[in-house]
């Protein structure tokens, strides 16, 4: 179902655009704190480790009860709503622009639309396009679930109105460089190896329920995710560092900080202070969100266009019968 198939195509892009954005809501909600915690690790100097005394988080169960001791339970969701807009948003340009990159692939190329380097290559520029679409909502998210207490952004207007005021317009879009460089082939990998997987577990498991078909997406889909991300990781550290640029007096309750004058100097700084380890804090938790997010994106997509394709079905069948 993701991807156009000659032989089975029945969503619009429209719809797969809807399919997405569904998806990206539900999944958004259920992996939301584990995303808080990716965020924090990233972003802390100081080592992942108990023994280090200036260190605020050392694992992920000890940066669970610390959140919730000091913030509450809602911490887990901070920056929800542009998270929200976020997922909706990157869901719909993604998929729509999936589906209509293989569709175009299938109409005018010699190659298979549903070829793994065909999902590769359009799975990257699909997601590279809705990148683009949703950066400064990504920027906006990463300062909510960031910042500690006292909070220095009240609401999503404030927040806007007073990054335009104090940093300009370009500040929605700091770290766009390293998440270009590293969506293209995370995406990529996801979409080509959710593809395999599937075929692969077709093979293997040729006889499916509709039940089993749905686990087999939802598993497929986690380990499509596991294996991308740990692939492209560091970029997403090195971005994460690079959105906060200028917020540094909300983050002085979490430790450190430093001031990046952009990317190489990020990996410069990082390399020197915190050694190549710096570039995977925050892995686990990311590695957990990945194989839950990319999972139960994959699976609620294809539930979701298996509903409309059923929806158009009956549909047709009731205007021939009238």
């Amino acid at each position: 179902m993701v991807g156009y198939d000659p032989e089975a195509s029945c969503v619009s892009s429209a719809e797969a655009a809807a399919a997405g954005s569904a998806s990206g809501l539900v999944t958004r909600v259920l992996i939301s704190p584990l995303d808080v915690i990716k965020i924090r690790f990233q972003l802390q100097i100081e080592q992942l480790s108990s023994r280090n005394p200036g260190a605020k988080y050392h694992g992920i169960l000890q940066a669970v009860q610390r959140i919730f001791r000091e913030e509450g339970l809602l911490a887990f969701w901070k920056g929800h709503v542009p998270a929200q807009f976020l997922s909706v948003g990157y869901g719909a340009v993604q998929f729509m622009a999936f589906e209509s990159l293989t569709r175009l692939v299938h109409n005018v190329t010699s190659y298979d639309a549903r070829g793994s380097l065909v999902h590769f290559v359009c799975g990257g520029l699909a997601a590279c396009t809705a990148t683009v679409a949703v950066q400064p909502v990504d920027t906006l998210r990463t300062r909510f679930a960031a910042q500690g207490e006292p909070k220095v952004y009240r609401s999503l207007r404030q927040a806007v109105v007073t990054m335009c005021q104090t940093e300009g317009p370009r500040t929605f879009y700091r770290g766009l460089t390293p998440t270009i460089i590293a969506v293209f082939p995370n995406a990529g990998l996801q979409f080509s190896f959710y593809n395999i997987l599937q075929r692969f577990s077709e093979w293997a498991i040729p006889a499916e329920g509709k039940k089993r078909g749905s686990v087999r997406n939802l598993l497929c889909g986690s380990c499509a995710g596991i294996i991308s991300k740990t692939l492209t990781y560091p970029f997403d550290v090195f971005k994460k560092r690079l959105q906060v640029g200028g917020f540094e007096q909300a983050r002085a309750a979490f430790g450190q900080v430093r001031v990046y004058r952009g990317l190489l100097d990020c990996v410069r700084q990082m390399l020197r202070e915190e050694g190549p380890a710096g570039f995977f804090k925050g892995l686990s938790p990311s590695l957990l969100k990945a194989a839950a997010s990319t999972g139960l994106v994959f699976f609620w997509y294809e539930l979701f266009c298996g509903l409309l394709c059923a929806l158009k079905s009956t549909d047709s069948a009731a205007r021939k019968e009238g």
